[in-house]
């Protein structure tokens, strides 16, 4: 575990920023043309993949959220009163979304095959989205950690509601479903990582995280 020096904020690395454009000489006519078609192209796929919540999509790479998840929990005063003994982490995708199953799968391999939270074992359990009261159920029946893909932002409303009063953590791969009532998430601010915390939310699902957690992340819901 890291001491009170950690911080979460890690900046990217410089192998992520694209390949600067060069100069080219002349071009024939033909070829400027199929230059502006292949411009036009990714708008023209765009306009063509079904419609989703603006902003329903990882801010921060699934693979690093993994991490900084487990580490992050570990400052839930209440984590070790959900061991039983061991913790149960539920991953949560949407049924039929491409996108929300592909991040469901990064984070489980980044997870690995023994995680830990404080010391304590993980287990890992998936299942897809059947609706608000399914899974406030199957969350109440000893989950300790409930984390939420993309493509769920129209129903984390709702299912903050059912999970007041409950005693777990959850954790959104998108950023903007925290401000809908996930008590968890990871932002891009300035091309770090940053915490994203809702307070009240957290209060509502006896989540108690420490003073040296929120000075580190951006606190919404006070």
């Amino acid at each position: 575990m890291h001491g009170a020096g950690y911080t979460p904020l890690l900046a990217p690395s410089d192998g992520d920023a694209p390949p600067p454009l060069r100069p080219s000489g002349t071009f024939s006519t033909r070829t400027m043309r199929r230059r502006r078609f292949l411009l036009l192209l990714p708008a023209v796929a765009a306009l063509a993949v079904a419609p989703r919540v603006l902003g329903d999509e990882p801010t921060v790479p699934v693979g690093l959220q993994a991490e900084l998840l487990l580490r992050a929990a570990a400052y839930d005063r209440e984590m070790g009163a959900r061991a039983r003994p061991r913790l149960s982490l539920l991953l949560v995708t949407a049924k039929g979304d491409a996108g929300s199953v592909a991040s469901g799968a990064a984070f489980r391999r980044a997870l690995g095959v023994s995680p830990q939270i404080a010391g304590v074992g993980v287990d890992l359990t998936e299942q897809s989205f059947e609706g608000v009261a399914a899974l406030a159920a199957r969350c109440r029946a000893g989950v300790a950690v409930v984390v939420l893909s993309s493509g769920l932002a129209a129903a984390v409303p709702e299912l903050a509601r059912a999970l007041e009063g409950a005693n777990l953590l959850s954790v959104a791969l998108v950023a903007d479903d925290v401000s809908r009532g996930a008590v968890l998430g990871f932002d891009l601010v300035s091309g770090r990582p940053k915490l994203v915390v809702h307070l009240s939310q957290a209060q509502k699902q006896q989540v108690r995280f420490n003073a040296q957690l929120l000075k580190l992340a951006r606190v919404i819901g006070r």
